[in-house]
């Protein structure tokens, strides 16, 4: 299982991005994926889930600003981030649950104030 984030950079306060992350080794289509973050000197936490049939959750720091979406014809899940804010500055992994649970290697998000 690979799972290949993109997408991160530096942006200002109240600018968007958009991350992507390409799985390879598994039957994308069959699988929940999610987004989490990891700030410096925190805990990773969950930012969003997306279901097989597309059913999303978010959490609520990120709600109203955030979406999850995913195409299984190229296998890959995206986070769409508008509205950004210092505080969401933070190094986001994609996360899939096999069995085991895999991680990608993180892309660096920085929001300036």
């Amino acid at each position: 299982v690979q799972l290949v984030e993109s997408g991160g950079g530096l942006v200002q306060s109240g600018g968007s991005l958009r991350l992507s992350c390409a799985a390879s080794g598994i039957i994308f289509r069959r699988n929940a994926m999610a987004w989490y973050r990891q700030a410096p000197g925190k805990q990773r936490e969950l930012v969003a889930t997306i279901s097989r049939s597309g059913t999303t959750n978010y959490a609520d720091s990120v709600k109203g600003r955030f979406a999850i979406s995913r195409d299984n014809a190229k296998n890959t899940v995206y986070l769409q981030m508008n509205s950004l804010k210092p505080e969401d500055t933070a190094v986001y992994y994609c996360n899939v649950k096999i069995i085991s649970e895999y991680w990608g290697q993180g892309t660096q998000v920085t929001v300036s104030s």
